[in-house]
């Protein structure tokens, strides 16, 4: 079984980003390569064609190699749901909801037979897997129970790199400190060494890498610098660490980010657009008048609700739609734009009925069945006849309900595009349980331009390709920059070293 792990001395050194690029250059050269993360903590999924869940890390890092996601790729997905418990699926299913304790109580055993499988399946039908860990491998009081870092690279006696982010500091102590706190076995697993996002003369860091390299006697195979060409990180803190857009766009697009943001990905498709700024607005913040608005997805829908009723943003959202704002809202925010949100199980929580932001007729209840599936269908709005593809993931079932014993109802006439979601007959309030539909470039122009014509602007052209074309040159130019400053021959040569297990 030939692989090779990445492994990184804390969160956010660019584990996924050289995973990423090394499924690239190594497939470029003929392997057959699969991407693998045993565990992996993340908010941003993607549904398989067999309606499994994994990280859409894994789902990019597949695309990178060439192939499609599969859930092998990631047979542990936890989810964390904001009240110290994570939903946990496994091998594409949720299993169960577990907090810290209780997670490797419940599940260790049942974790680490699924990573097995799932190494033993991808063995069958490729020629190397590329591995990336989660977090840092020398987490002591972790260890015993570690189901992603050096327990897999000793399963596969792989040939292991460790990456440190020199941006932050301290990143020689950091390789010292965590090859120290490593036992023998894991730490002559450690091949190589890659210096992450460096900025500066190569010559001035030199002593220190002869020094790093004389104190561990591990060679430092890569330094790479700080790289524009970045995927969206895991979890929602990467919001925090993205430069602000410098393009000046025709139209502005306001993202809330709720405290429970999942799904961000979804956005990266309108950073693309030139003439479109993004803008994440925190419930802090004033959201001002923006072209559009959009309510993402979020892993507990009540409580993020909850926090934009609290926060007064909700108000504003209304306002702004009573103003003639557009409003789309995607799974949970879709779910938000309600009458109603009940979940009487308590599956995201406490248990209750909640008062949504009515923007649409619609009540939603959460259900323990989770919808998982991709979806390929054809929209009638913007413009008729448009192909749009996407995945959902979703607990709660909605249906429309104009009236419920609560009054008059105050919305506007709706025609119910049943493939897409719901569509007032102004077209401003979009709501859909589809993520990645921005992804498709035909819709996402015409949605655009919707937006134009409102502002007096010139159409764009709908003729385009979707979104994965731009990804496929993204990955590309991320591994022509990445071979530039890797040592690939003496990756390949402990590849050619590694050990029968």
């Amino acid at each position: 079984m030939k692989a090779i792990m990445v492994v990184g001395t804390m969160s956010h050194v660019g584990k996924s980003l050289l995973t990423t690029a090394l499924c690239r250059i190594l497939s470029r050269r003929g392997w057959r390569v699969a991407p693998f993360k045993g565990q992996n903590m993340a908010l941003n999924s993607y549904v398989t064609a067999t309606g499994g869940e994994i990280g859409h890390a894994q789902a990019i890092q597949a695309w990178a190699a060439g192939i499609a996601p599969r859930v092998e790729m990631n047979p542990i997905l936890l989810k964390p749901q904001g009240d110290s418990t994570s939903q946990v699926i496994i091998k594409g299913r949720v299993a169960g909801r577990a907090g810290a304790s209780e997670y490797y109580e419940q599940f260790f055993e049942t974790g680490w037979q699924a990573i097995e499988e799932s190494l033993q399946r991808l063995n069958e039908e490729f020629d190397l897997l590329v591995c990336e860990g989660a977090g840092s491998p020398a987490e002591i009081n972790l260890k015993h129970r570690d189901l992603t870092n050096m327990r897999v690279a000793r399963y596969l006696n792989a040939p292991s790199l460790l990456v440190v982010d020199i941006e932050r500091g301290g990143a020689f102590a950091q390789v010292v400190g965590t090859l120290e706190l490593l036992e023998p076995e894991e730490r002559q697993l450690i091949q190589g060494v890659v210096i992450n996002k460096f900025r500066g003369q190569r010559s001035i860091l030199q002593p220190g890498i002869d020094w790093l390299q004389d104190r561990t006697g591990i060679p430092v195979i890569g330094v790479v610098p700080w790289l524009d060409h970045a995927f969206p990180a895991e979890d929602s803190l990467s919001l925090f660490d993205r430069p602000p857009q410098k393009k000046q766009g025709d139209l502005t697009i306001a993202v809330i980010r709720l405290p429970r943001i999942s799904n961000f990905t979804d956005f990266d498709p309108l950073e693309s657009e030139p003439t479109v700024n993004v803008k994440y607005v925190s419930l802090k913040e004033s959201l001002g008048y923006p072209d559009a608005v959009i309510l993402p997805g979020s892993k507990t829908t009540i409580a993020d609700l909850v926090a934009l009723q609290r926060s007064g943003m909700a108000e504003e959202i209304q306002d702004y739609v009573a103003a003639g704002g557009t409003v789309l809202g995607i799974c949970g925010g879709f779910q938000m734009m309600g009458k109603v949100l009940a979940d009487p199980e308590g599956l995201e929580g406490q248990e209750g009925r909640y008062k949504g932001l009515g923007l649409v007729p619609l009540k939603t209840v959460i259900t323990p069945q989770k919808v998982a599936r991709q979806r390929l269908v054809t929209s009638n709005y913007p413009q008729v006849g448009l192909p749009v593809g996407g995945y959902e993931i979703h607990q709660g079932r909605s249906h429309i309900v104009f009236n419920e014993g609560d009054g008059e109802p105050i919305y506007k006439p709706l025609f119910e595009d049943t493939n897409l979601g719901v569509v007032d007959i102004t077209q401003s309030i979009w709501g859909t349980y589809l993520h990645g539909i921005f992804d498709n470039g035909p819709w996402r122009r015409a949605w655009l331009n919707r937006l134009r014509q409102q502002r007096g602007l010139k159409s764009l052209p709908t003729g385009i390709s979707n979104y994965r074309e731009q990804r496929e040159a993204l990955l590309n130019t991320l591994a022509d920059e990445m071979v530039k400053h890797l040592d690939l021959n003496q990756i390949l040569q402990s590849l050619d070293k590694q050990p029968a297990r």
